[in-house]
Order: structure tokens, then sequence, then C-alpha cells
């Protein structure tokens, strides 16, 4: 079988690129919440994101939390990253350092624009995120065909 790991540079520039993220937050009363979020990260740092602070994810996420952080690519060849890391950092987010940036990061600069005015009353806690352990797979390194074919 292939070896599909990814190497660090590969798995770092993966995440760095524009997906939706999966969030999963443990909770002390039942399973973990999964919950889809945008997020940011530079090959090298850390993962950040936003979310209401009043949101379950919000009153569930403390520095010190554990999380796990999955992005994938949907399309083939499949690929995924999933970061296991610890929440380092919690704060009131800034709407032009932090909410401007993410909504631009995910739909461009007139959407964003338009979301950040939209939500401009809306508080927000900005989470940084330490990675600590990744898992990666990358189906391109299989050999297997990386066009779908219709039937």
């Amino acid at each position: 079988m292939a070896d599909t790991r990814m190497s660090r540079q590969e798995r770092e520039a993966f995440l760095a690129d524009l997906h939706v993220g999966v969030i999963s937050i443990p909770r002390p009363d039942g399973p973990p919440l999964a919950a889809p979020i945008w997020y940011d990260y530079e090959p090298g740092g850390d993962i950040w994101l936003l979310t209401g602070p009043t949101s379950q994810k919000g009153r569930l996420l403390r520095e010190g939390t554990r999380v796990t952080l999955v992005a994938q690519r949907e399309a083939l060849p499949y690929a995924y990253v999933t970061v296991e890391g610890t929440v380092t950092g919690v704060r009131e987010a800034d709407t032009e350092a932090d909410t401007l940036p993410m909504a631009r990061r995910y739909l461009g600069e007139e959407g964003g624009d338009a979301y950040t005015a939209a939500n401009s009353d809306d508080v927000s806690v900005r989470l940084t995120v330490r990675p600590d352990r990744w898992l990666t797979v990358d189906y391109a390194k299989t050999g297997l065909p990386t066009e779908q074919k219709n039937v």
C-alpha cells in the first residue's frame, strides 16, 4: 500500500489553503461538539478562529482546552489534515485586525467587507490553537486516478 502521509511542508501548505474546517470540542456532559468553522493558519504558526462568546463553541473553548480540527479536500484526489491542538489564547476579537481579514479570506474583499459591516454589532472572541499532533492523508500519492469519471 502506498504511503499517503504528507510531509511537514505539504501538511502545513494544505492547512494554510482555504478550507472550511470542522472543529471537535470536548463537552463535560456528552459527546464532543463538532462544528464547521472558518479558520486561518500560516505555515509554522498557530491556528486561529473566531466565534461568539455565548455560542456553544464560545462557552466550551477556554485556554488549555484540547481540540481537533479537520480540513479536507472534497474532490479527487481526496486529502485531509487533522490537527490535534491546545487552545493557548482567548481574547476579544478586533473588527479590523481579526473579523475583516477572516471574512475576506472566505468571502473575498467585497463579500468580506459586506459581512463585516452587517455584523458590526456582534462581539466575537479570537481563539488561538497550538498544533500538537498532525494526522494526514493525500490519496494523490496512491497512483489511483485523480479525476472522477462520469459513468
